[in-house]
């Protein structure tokens, strides 16, 4: 299998890619200790002989160095560590839902009414918004008539959200993008 043959290895984790005892291939390293404790400029087969006897693992940290830097530690706790952090940091992200609301150039003003009337709720849900108006054929060239339905909108939205991005062109639409007015 080459490997830019991606198709095989979608989904998998990818091998962990740190190098620790005997794979160090450097002769001379910096090693630390676990504890903060500096054993300064080592050979590799001293820095092994200490890791064993503490019964923990040689784990290179700076390979590039000069020389490389080394770490006494037990790396499966140091690994299960860093996995709790990015594990925490996930819970704590915030996730921005952002809702779609589409108009036309020529749309009734029941059907803005209407559509106006979901957007309030996403907003009062927490949701952000966009509001997008989708130009076709002659109305590339009269982009101010998508603008126009937009401010004729915003006035209807502007006690339930704060106008984070005026209505712009963006290709073949004209968006708008509204955020819940915090609380």
């Amino acid at each position: 299998m080459s490997r830019h043959n991606n198709k095989n290895n979608r989904g998998r984790k990818k091998p962990d890619e740190t190098i620790m005892n005997d794979n160090i291939r450097a002769q001379e390293l910096r090693v630390l200790g676990d504890d903060g404790e500096q054993f300064g400029i080592i050979s590799r087969d001293e820095a092994l002989k200490i890791a064993e006897e503490k019964g923990l693992d040689l784990v290179l940290m700076s390979p590039d160095a000069k020389p490389p830097v080394a770490k006494v530690m037990d790396y499966g706790k140091h690994k299960y560590q860093l996995e709790k952090k990015k594990k925490e940091a996930r819970k704590n992200q915030k996730i921005i839902d952002v809702k779609e609301v589409k108009f036309s150039c020529k749309i009734a003003d029941n059907d803005i009414a209407y559509k106006v009337k979901h957007a309030r709720e996403f907003l009062e849900a927490g949701k952000h918004v966009k509001l997008r108006v989708f130009l076709r054929g002659r109305e590339m060239a009269n982009p101010e008539w998508g603008i126009e339905v937009l401010n004729r909108v915003w006035p209807m939205l502007e006690d339930v959200g704060n106008l984070e991005q005026d209505a712009k062109r963006d290709g073949r639409y004209i968006n708008m993008y509204v955020t819940p007015i915090k609380k």
